[in-house]
Order: C-alpha cells, then structure tokens, then sequence
C-alpha cells in the first residue's frame, strides 16, 4: 500500500513537472518567434505558465483521468471506440471546458492587478466569443489527436483571446 501511494504520488509529480516544462518551453519558443514583431509582456508569460501549472496541469490530469474511469466503469464504454471518444469530446466540452475559460479569465485577471469588478467585465467581454471560438474548434481537434500538446495550444489561443481588448469581434 505504501509503495502505491509513493509510485502515485511520484508519477503525479513527474506529470507536472512534464507539463511544466513543455508548457514553458512551448510558450518562450512562441514568444520568442513573436518578440520579432511585438513586445513580451513577461509578466503575461508567467502568470499564463502559472496557469498552466497551478490549474490546468492538476486540473486537466484529474478531470481526464477520472472521464476516463467514469466513462469506462460506470457508463460501460470501451477504451478508444469512435463511442468512448465522442462522450469523451463531449463531456469535455460541456463540462470542463466552460470551467477551464472560466478561470482562466478569472485567474488571469486577478494576477494581471485587476479588481473584481474589472474582471467580471472581462470575464463578461471575453467568456462567450472564447467559448463559441474554442467549442467549435477544439472537438474536432480533440477528435482528431486526442494528446496533451493541444493544452499547450489551448493556452496560448486563449492568453491570445485575453489580451484582445477592444475588437469588434468580442
């Protein structure tokens, strides 16, 4: 019993740290190919890899892993079936996904200084064109390659969205 929870506890510390990395070493390479026409907001770089490290690494590992079981165990699907992959998509989208937009503009605005008023507005300005965007864009990206690379992507898309203050489309 206590080397499973020893080899849980270190598997889950190597998947952050994974995510970790990968997410700041997507993030700095994209800044980097930006900072030829734009200005880094540093700032911005960190509190979004926080984001990544604080929410959506734990978060996405829990929620996915549990999907998984959820979907396996008690609605009786099985692993990688057309099925099992479209109730995947699914919940996905109709669950998690609305959650994840909704802190990510929470979190971001709260670490960016702003008070709770200036980011109710944001989070009023940016959750539905993010979330219309992202819902139809992500399940069939996510129905395509199912893997993690496109958190990265996710996030990125997203910091991208925050940082639209006044355009016509939102």
């Amino acid at each position: 019993m206590l080397f499973q929870s020893f080899s849980f506890l270190h598997k889950l510390k190597s998947l952050f740290l994974l995510e970790l990395i990968v997410l700041w070493t997507f993030q700095l390479l994209c800044k980097s190919y930006i900072t030829t026409y734009f200005k880094i907001n540093w700032k911005c770089v960190a509190i979004t890899s926080s984001f990544g490290f604080d929410f959506v690494g734990p978060g996405g590992h829990f929620w996915y892993e549990g999907l998984d079981k959820f979907l396996r165990l008690k609605l009786l699907q099985q692993s990688k079936s057309l099925q099992f992959v479209e109730t995947k998509v699914a919940m996905d989208g109709i669950i998690f996904g609305p959650l994840d937009l909704f802190v990510f503009f929470t979190y971001m605005g709260f670490s960016m200084g702003k008070n709770v008023q200036q980011v109710k507005e944001d989070v009023k300005r940016d959750f539905l064109p993010a979330l219309v965007l992202v819902g139809g864009v992500w399940p069939i990206v996510q129905v395509l390659l199912y893997v993690n690379i496109f958190y990265l992507m996710d996030s990125a898309f997203l910091s991208w969205v925050e940082q639209q203050k006044d355009v016509a489309w939102k």
